[in-house]
């Protein structure tokens, strides 16, 4: 009994928080350029790092509906806040692509695609909530028909380094939707911070071979005690019962199809300011525009890549107009792909509950509510619709999907 315990656990390892500049040296060793929060501007956002001390060490965070602020503690906790409005698709799933450059001959014109250096990058604190986002847009830009090969080389140059959870924002729901505070998978090392009374440790997961080249760079580290993940499960269990915010995810597609007209979305129609922040923190938010530009003499173009929202009207424009013209209609249409129309298309939700869309919405809208309020009410107008599932039409009850 004791050897399967051991052999359960002998992937934990025990860093002492004097330490990590060790253990980053050895991501510098390995080539990596590390990429991690650190306080810029009174907000925790994401960008390289070269020491400990770059790290946020000692502070928090607050946030609440349309709300965030920063602030020290008095403590030494490296990772003793959540997530900031910066989703780690921003060096994955560029803001601003290149594509190619087109440039005119006397036999017309030839194209150009860039030759990208990419660096091998630690994305260190990566949350479990952001892990199972990149796993989402892996799915998307990696496991379909077509890759996406711009997203595929900064993905396999990248090193996912998360860190559990130990504390909870006011606006978190990963404990319903399944992807938090603990991650399961999607890593190649993990890390559990731990303070109790003068010990200040991190608990190590390795979760690939990858990882454990890493760790090979380091002097060698002890294995993690019986009582050390005890604690560490404790910590995660306890954010668990602590969190801000939960969804009730049952029947929750049917929820959103059978309540197209439901009189909540105009009431969110008029708190809403169709900005479009909650698209662009979202870390599972993936639509772009193309456009194509030229210089004065016409002799040279680009054809660049860029983010895009669903909020705004161009958006869904065609010929003859925007097929999503109100507030109303983006605003459903956005929610409704997230909880959803995503399971048709993805077999999983769209959603991991990080809670950015709440904070970063500048009237505080809160999606949690919004499904209660759809939940308490759930009256839907009973006609058939159609909806084409590849070769094969089916046919729900619930309300039109045209509007």
């Amino acid at each position: 009994m004791m050897e399967n315990k051991k052999k359960k656990h002998k992937k934990h390892l025990v860093l002492p928080a004097q330490e990590f500049d060790v253990f980053l040296n050895a991501l510098h060793e390995a080539a990596y350029e590390i990429i991690a929060p650190t306080v810029q501007d009174q907000a925790v956002v994401l960008d390289q790092i070269d020491k400990s001390a770059d790290l946020p060490i000692g502070w928090t965070d607050a946030q609440r509906e349309g709300s965030y602020h920063i602030f020290k503690n008095g403590e030494r906790s490296f990772f003793n806040f959540n997530v900031g409005p910066h989703a780690w698709k921003k060096y994955l799933h560029l803001a601003e692509l290149l594509l190619f450059t087109a440039k005119t001959n006397s036999s017309g014109f030839k194209t150009f695609e860039p030759i990208e250096n990419v660096p091998k990058r630690a994305f260190l604190g990566v949350r479990p909530c952001e892990v199972a986002a990149i796993q989402k847009q892996d799915k998307i830009f990696l496991q379909g028909n077509y890759v996406d090969t711009a997203y595929k080389l900064r993905r396999d140059n990248a090193l996912i380094i998360a860190v559990n959870c130990g504390r909870v924002s006011g606006n978190c729901f990963c404990a319903s939707m399944e992807t938090g505070p603990q991650a399961r998978s999607g890593f190649d090392l993990c890390l559990t911070e731990i303070r109790q009374d003068e010990r200040h440790v991190f608990i190590l997961e390795i979760g690939n071979e990858r990882g454990k080249n890493v760790l090979a760079g380091m002097p060698a580290l002890e294995e993690a005690t019986e009582q050390d993940i005890a604690l560490m499960f404790g910590l995660q269990e306890e954010a668990r019962k602590k969190m801000g915010k939960d969804v009730d995810t049952t029947d929750i597609q049917a929820l959103f199809y059978d309540n197209y007209e439901h009189s909540v979305w105009n009431e969110i129609a008029t708190r809403c300011m169709n900005c479009g922040n909650c698209t662009l923190v979202c870390p599972t938010c993936f639509c772009t525009n193309i456009d194509d530009v030229t210089d004065l003499t016409g002799a040279e173009a680009e054809r660049w890549r860029r983010w895009d929202s669903c909020f705004t009207m161009d958006f869904s424009y065609i010929h003859g107009g925007s097929i999503r013209p109100s507030a109303e209609n983006r605003y459903r249409h956005w929610i409704t792909h997230k909880f959803a129309a995503w399971h048709d298309q993805f077999d999983e939700s769209g959603c991991v509950g990080c809670g950015r869309c709440i904070t970063w919405c500048p009237v505080g809208i809160d999606v949690t509510q919004e499904i209660r309020k759809l939940q308490k009410t759930n009256s839907p107008v009973e006609i058939q619709r159609v909806v084409n599932h590849g070769n094969t039409a089916k046919i729900f009850s619930g309300t039109s999907i045209l509007k």
